[in-house]
């Protein structure tokens, strides 16, 4: 009789689970069945009929429990099922992320699942060892969400929409103190520079490159547009880092387009004849005169096939065409009016990107809200992500280790690089950017809808803060936040409730985008539901305000010169040097070992 309960209280068992989760007809098999056998005298019925006894019931239980087992399966896997039960927990969740999906996606344990593949160095090392290593060495935090702290893949690009003296300038800065490897930072501000300067020079040199003068700040670090474009292909590319495109304009874009093809065949020929950026303004500015077509053509020479027929083809159509494209192609050289401009683009040498990521260096381009120096800095920037690109193809993994990161605050008015193309596979690359706007109108005025939309589709996580009034981005956010269920409360014609009721609303409404709390921001990321909480301001980490707390003894001590603080600065720089000269031996004691073994 023991085994008859057994066998009927395990198929009830299935019935209630095949109920519970809407599988009516497998549940009332099932049910009935195990009521069957729990009937009084069925096992001496059985035993009557069969000698055996109960083996026909136990084949027959054992057969109906796999049975019963796929069916469930098969039902829990079902699309009207796994809709039902999104939709069930998408309720309970009031539309945002839960903390499973914190815990599983965004945390810090999360990110080290990844931490071997985003940093090939690190499957060297035992898992034990890879447990002490900090997580902003392959992960980027985001904010922080009640008691959990929610971070992005350093593989992944962050976007972060916020207007003026809404904090994100605060929080870049502590990405920049965080990130491993070398990092190039743009702004139009000096704010960058004073957070993270100091912090930044104890993993390595600290260069700047202001080509507007911005605050009296010298240039150490000089880059010539004309580097490399002796290369077709590097001509080209630097054309088209300096001439933007994408903004929606179907005629704007086309003049663009062909300003790009004249203007890298000028780079390619100014390049070939050993001249200079100012060579291509006064070509330009007399492509009327025969002379200058002539000296155009001898610089040419027998180079290469294709681009010198693409320069001929330019000096020989028709003026008013031609007048149309040079239009498009002033804005590109209008920093060469600028004297700090021109003597940040004196570059006495080639810049090698391989050595600036090996000594893991950070550059702060600095320009002022006018597009005069756009393209200079586009220059540079694209020149510097472009070779570690190429540098990456040819490292294990197919990876920068450590990261480049590429923190472009104000991306859109001093540095209009081609994100839409850059967020595609940098990333995969070891290159992490960050990019910072102050609303998605700007994005849209830069790089039309389509690049915009594109930009964004492939962010890996996006931080919004409040303070937007814009009617068009609030409700695009509050779209792309969801809805939730809210429950209210319903009443009749003499106001007493009658009952309650349903509806779905957005999880964000506009209103309260625009009115989010004062250093609060909100954080989509892929394979989660929004998520509220408070990003990291970076005056209020230990690191930055010892360093400023000694900035203000510098000024209020005169017996403390510059020349200390840069004897400190020195001191840093020669104890990581030491650290970085240890890790390197051991790797090639590690490396010498295999070798032995192999």
């Amino acid at each position: 009789m023991f085994q008859v309960f057994l066998i009927s209280l395990i198929l009830v068992g299935f019935a209630v689970i095949a109920w519970r989760k809407r599988a009516y007809p497998v549940a009332a098999g099932l049910g009935g069945l195990g009521a069957l056998l729990d009937v009084p005298g069925a096992s001496e019925v059985a035993t009557a009929i069969d000698s055996s006894g109960l083996w026909p019931l136990v084949a027959c239980s054992a057969l109906m429990a796999p049975i019963s087992v796929f069916l469930l399966v098969h039902h829990w896997r079902h699309s009207k099922t796994t809709v039902r039960r999104w939709s069930s927990r998408h309720r309970r969740r009031q539309g945002v992320a839960s903390t499973w999906q914190l815990l599983w996606f965004g945390s810090a344990w999360a990110m080290r699942r990844r931490a071997k593949i985003v940093r090939p160095s690190l499957r060297s090392i035992s898992w034990w060892e890879r447990l002490g290593v900090p997580a902003t060495e392959f992960a980027v935090p985001l904010l922080q969400a009640g008691w959990t702290r929610v971070w992005c893949s350093v593989e992944d690009v962050v976007l972060v929409f916020g207007g003026p003296r809404t904090g994100k300038t605060a929080w870049l800065a502590g990405r920049i103190i965080d990130a491993p490897g070398a990092v190039l930072v743009t702004s139009t501000r000096t704010d960058l520079l004073k957070l993270t300067g100091d912090l930044r020079a104890r993993r390595g040199p600290v260069h700047v490159f202001n080509p507007t003068g911005m605050g009296g700040r010298a240039t150490n670090i000089r880059f010539d547009p004309l580097q490399g474009c002796t290369d077709p292909v590097t001509a080209a590319e630097r054309a088209e880092d300096m001439i933007p495109m994408g903004s929606g304009d179907t005629e704007r874009d086309n003049w663009a387009g062909q300003a790009r093809h004249a203007l890298s065949g000028l780079l390619y020929a100014a390049a070939r004849g050993g001249l200079g950026m100012a060579a291509i303004a006064r070509w330009v500015g007399s492509l009327d005169d025969d002379n200058i077509k002539a000296e155009i053509v001898e610089k040419l020479g027998k180079g290469d096939e294709v681009l010198c027929d693409l320069v001929l083809g330019f000096l020989k159509t028709n003026s008013r065409t031609r007048s149309s494209i040079t239009a498009s192609m002033r804005p590109a050289l209008a920093w060469l009016t600028n004297p700090a401009a021109r003597d940040a683009a004196a570059a006495t040498g080639p810049l090698d990107v391989a050595e600036l990521l090996r000594a893991r260096t950070t550059i702060y381009l600095l320009g002022a809200q006018t597009t005069h120096s756009a393209s200079l800095v586009a220059a540079l920037t694209g020149h510097v992500a472009r070779e570690a690109r190429r540098i990456a193809a040819m490292m294990p993994g197919g990876r920068l280790d450590p990261t480049l990161t590429l923190a472009l605050d104000e991306a859109a008015l001093i540095c209009p690089v081609p994100l839409a193309q850059w967020t595609a596979d940098m990333g995969g690359n070891g290159i992490t950017i960050i990019s910072a706007f102050q609303s998605r109108a700007q994005m849209l005025s830069k790089w039309g809808a389509a690049g915009s939309a594109e930009i964004i589709n492939n962010a890996g996580a996006v931080m919004l803060y409040g303070g937007t009034t814009d009617r068009d981005d609030l409700l695009y956010w509050s779209t792309v936040l969801g809805d939730r269920e809210e429950t209210y409360e319903q009443r009749g014609p003499d106001g007493r409730v009658s009952g309650t009721a349903s509806r779905q609303v957005p999880t964000f409404a506009p209103a309260q985008l625009r009115s989010l709390p004062e250093h609060h921001a909100i954080i989509l990321r892929r394979h989660m539901g929004p998520v509220i909480g408070k990003p990291e301001r970076a005056w209020k980490r230990r690191d930055v305000r010892a360093v400023l707390a000694q900035a203000r003894a510098m000024t209020q001590d005169p017996t403390m010169s510059e020349s200390a603080w840069t004897q400190t600065t020195t001191a840093w720089r020669a104890a990581r040097d030491a650290e970085q000269a240890v890790v390197d031996a051991a790797e090639q004691v590690v490396r010498s070992a295999s070798g032995d073994q192999s």
